[in-house]
């Protein structure tokens, strides 16, 4: 990927980002659109979590990173902390890779 590429992506995000407040100035969103941004990260972050996952080149891949993605699951349910969550994340699917 060229280095032009990464900085026009990066212009054109700050941009993005920048028009938001420019454009609605002290105007509040509607409701409707505000349930939306409110959802729309963690949505994003799912989804990106599952492509990467069991994402594989046109075909679904189910390895250890799904049973990584499982124990820091269980972990998140058990309200451990972010940083205990990626270790232990991490820990299962480096053993599972091991065997």
């Amino acid at each position: 990927m060229s280095w032009v590429v990464i900085a026009v992506v990066g212009a054109v995000t700050m941009a993005f980002k920048a028009s938001g407040p420019v454009l609605l100035g002290r105007r509040q969103l509607p409701p409707r659109v505000t349930a939306v941004v409110d959802v729309l990260a963690p949505v994003m972050l799912a989804a990106l979590v599952a492509t990467q996952t069991v994402g594989g080149d046109r075909e679904i891949v189910v390895d250890e990173r799904v049973l990584g993605v499982a124990a820091g699951a269980v972990a998140v349910a058990l309200r451990a902390p972010l940083l205990v969550v990626m270790t232990v994340a991490a820990v299962v699917a480096a053993g599972v890779r091991l065997l």
